[in-house]
């Protein structure tokens, strides 16, 4: 039995150097696992703020866009106002190049199937 005893102090007096450097070693590997841990959280609450930033960015250039096209179909519908307005029938009688048109004495008119562009006819008087 004395041997047994003394095989057991030696395992418990080797033992306590052990106990001590795993203790160091749970200290760090805990404070490493912190420190990853922070540092994923760092890590996340970066591209969250990014991506919110993208998105605040979009949210505004497409604000810009809808109030610059909301501008074009203001003008787009004040332009075809105007371009009816242009063309209307009264508009165009008082059209002083109108007015000043004469009317033709003598009307020719062409006959036949061909187009008139193309034909090289002599002009009749």
């Amino acid at each position: 039995m004395g041997a047994l005893h003394m095989f057991s102090f030696s395992l418990s007096a080797s033992a306590i150097p052990n106990r001590s450097s795993l203790g160091k070693l749970i200290d760090q590997s805990t404070v490493l696992l912190m420190v990853v841990i922070g540092a994923l959280i760092l890590l996340l609450a970066l591209l969250i703020l990014f991506h919110e930033n993208a998105n605040a960015t979009k949210g505004y250039q497409l604000r810009t866009l809808e109030q610059q096209r909301s501008r074009l179909l203001l003008s787009e519908e004040v332009l075809k106002m105007q371009i009816a307005e242009s063309q209307a029938l009264e508009h165009l009688e008082q059209d002083k190049r109108i007015q000043a048109m004469i009317v033709p004495k003598k009307v020719l008119y062409t006959t036949g199937e061909n187009a008139v562009a193309l034909e090289h006819a002599p002009v009749q008087n």
